[in-house]
């Protein structure tokens, strides 16, 4: 996916980088590569996520503290969904964004019953991919 056309020249500069990353990226290695395109500090690296975050063009996985480009082609798709759901290989760290409704309704099921705001569901499997298991 391009770079949506309003984000501010860090914005872009970091979602370039994740949508071109063969795998998740920390924000210090983010930081690494944007170095020759001005990037001095971890808090202008930093900022970009946030706002990419907000977006929905980009992920945080929480597991390994990193980010990752969203990998639907419309821009924001994530934003309209209840979960995020990743799986990772820990062998080649491959990531596979998915959504599974049945999963969305059971987990709003699930909360509404205790009376439980959720904000956010961020699902995270982690083991071997089909290439790496087989």
């Amino acid at each position: 996916m391009n770079a949506p056309t309003n984000l501010t020249k860090n914005q872009a500069l970091v979602f370039d980088a994740l949508t071109r990353a063969e795998g998740p990226m920390s924000a210090y290695t983010i930081l690494d590569k944007l170095r020759d395109h001005g990037f001095r500090a971890p808090l202008q690296v930093y900022r970009a996520l946030e706002k990419l975050l907000e977006l929905g063009l980009v992920h945080r996985l929480e597991s390994l503290n990193s980010f990752v480009a969203c990998s639907h082609t419309t821009e924001a798709c994530c934003r309209h969904h209840g979960t995020v759901a990743f799986a990772i290989c820990e062998s080649c760290g491959q990531v596979s964004e998915f959504h599974d409704h049945a999963i969305d309704d059971r987990l709003a099921h699930f909360a509404r019953s205790k009376g439980f705001k959720a904000e956010k569901t961020t699902i995270e499997l982690r083991g071997l991919c089909s290439a790496c298991a087989g």
